[in-house]
């Protein structure tokens, strides 16, 4: 078997650009064979999971669905965007009354074409993980950006504090120099 599917990737613009993307996110197809035969693409991003500190793994199924892989989670999810089918209505008898109960389920929109998949997990990832978590970096440290920007304000007053706050004893009397 060639390279898990590089070879996908090459001859058809739209996973070329694709495949360019993944090269630009440090984005690594990890396909095992036995996936490649069922038509599943797993793909392994450069960024850890805060609870695990395990590389987050994110896969496209043939049935249509995209999901974020169990090893870096607690456990497996659907990334599809949701949908809510049409209400059911269920005749329930009271004290004598009719009553009508209405149900609705939330579903997951399913993505039947290949390419629309790989090119959906990519926004998905570069939104979910890459931006929301701008400051995650892959040895699994993780700073918010306020926090960040906090400890920066801080750590620059306490500089010029110091560097304003700096005195001089002359013979017994106390300068400051500014």
């Amino acid at each position: 078997m060639k390279e898990n599917n590089k070879w996908k990737y090459q001859g058809d613009s739209r996973y070329e650009k694709v495949y360019e993307k993944m090269q630009f996110l440090d984005i690594q197809d990890v396909t095992t064979s036995r996936q490649h035969k069922n038509g599943t693409i797993v793909w392994k991003l450069p960024i850890k999971d805060q609870d695990s500190g395990i590389l987050i793994e994110v896969a496209s199924f043939a049935s249509g669905y995209v999901r974020n892989q169990g090893k870096s989670t607690r456990s497996n999810f659907q990334l599809n965007k949701r949908c809510e089918s049409e209400p059911d209505y269920y005749k329930i008898e009271r004290n004598g009354e009719t009553l009508y109960r209405k149900f609705t389920t939330r579903t997951c929109k399913l993505i039947p074409i290949e390419i629309d998949r790989l090119e959906y997990l990519i926004s998905y990832c570069l939104k979910n993980y890459y931006i929301k978590g701008a400051n995650q970096v892959a040895d699994g440290n993780y700073v918010s950006k306020w926090r960040y920007d906090n400890l920066a304000d801080a750590a620059r007053l306490d500089y010029e504090r110091e560097r304003l706050n700096v005195s001089v004893n002359v013979n017994g009397q106390k300068y400051n120099i500014i």
